[in-house]
């Protein structure tokens, strides 16, 4: 394991304690729950995220509409994180949970990036939006691909996390810019540039990113396996 793929892991190990420690209290008193049910819940509430980044505007309606599309996606996160803790304080960890929350987690990521991009009164341009999506999912795909092939999950890139941070941030900066009656601080090519417009790039170059990173780890990882332990003709 090279440096930068041990600390991006000993980060996540040390988000996941943090997390585990102020859901304990939460996760004991909802052990007759399944935690499929958590799990499902991530879809309406990141939906409902989804619809809020969408159709926020401007003046205090759009700058409560882009609180409450900060407030619903850290729900969606936390019930994200919070069925796998349940799963594991109640002996229900299945290969099935595990395969719905990945599934769940790449059908939000790309609804909140086409969101941001189909909100006509701060971004508009639907097919940068796709484009960002796209790329996005690739550079999710290679992790969970790898996962598959190679038994260990890549994590490296431009992670997850690192994009729900910065979409909150580009949240309430939009929240702020709403409420100031701005949604523009230039213009360049006919794109306004803001927070959501910046946040729509930041997935798509992250997503690249994420996608070199991940394949050449992932080539050199499979690679190693391949002349360990051949597969079998």
């Amino acid at each position: 394991m090279n440096n930068d793929r041990a600390a991006t892991v000993m980060a996540l190990e040390k988000g996941r304690d943090l997390f585990k420690r102020m859901s304990d209290p939460l996760v004991s008193k909802l052990e007759g729950v399944e935690p499929a049910v958590l799990t499902w819940l991530t879809l309406p509430t990141g939906l409902a995220a989804g619809w809020c980044m969408m159709s926020a505007g401007t003046g205090i309606t759009g700058a409560l509409t882009f609180v409450g599309a900060a407030v619903l996606l850290v729900l969606a996160m936390a019930l994200d994180g919070l069925d796998g803790n349940l799963a594991r304080a109640t002996g229900k960890v299945t290969r099935w949970g595990d395969y719905l929350d990945h599934t769940l987690d790449r059908v939000l990521d790309i609804v909140w990036v086409l969101a941001l991009g189909y909100n006509m009164v701060w971004f508009g341009h639907v097919e940068l939006a796709w484009i960002a999506a796209m790329i996005t999912m690739f550079g999710s795909y290679l992790g969970t691909q790898a996962q598959a092939v190679a038994g260990s999950r890549n994590y490296g890139g431009f992670s997850r996390a690192d994009r729900m941070v910065l979409t909150l941030i580009a949240l309430f900066s939009a929240a702020i810019m709403a409420w100031m009656d701005m949604t523009s601080l230039a213009t360049i090519q006919g794109i306004d540039i803001n927070p959501i417009s910046l946040i729509v790039f930041i997935s798509g170059i992250g997503g690249a990113y994420t996608f070199i990173i991940r394949f050449t780890k992932a080539r050199t990882e499979i690679q190693r396996l391949d002349l360990e332990n051949p597969l079998k003709k």
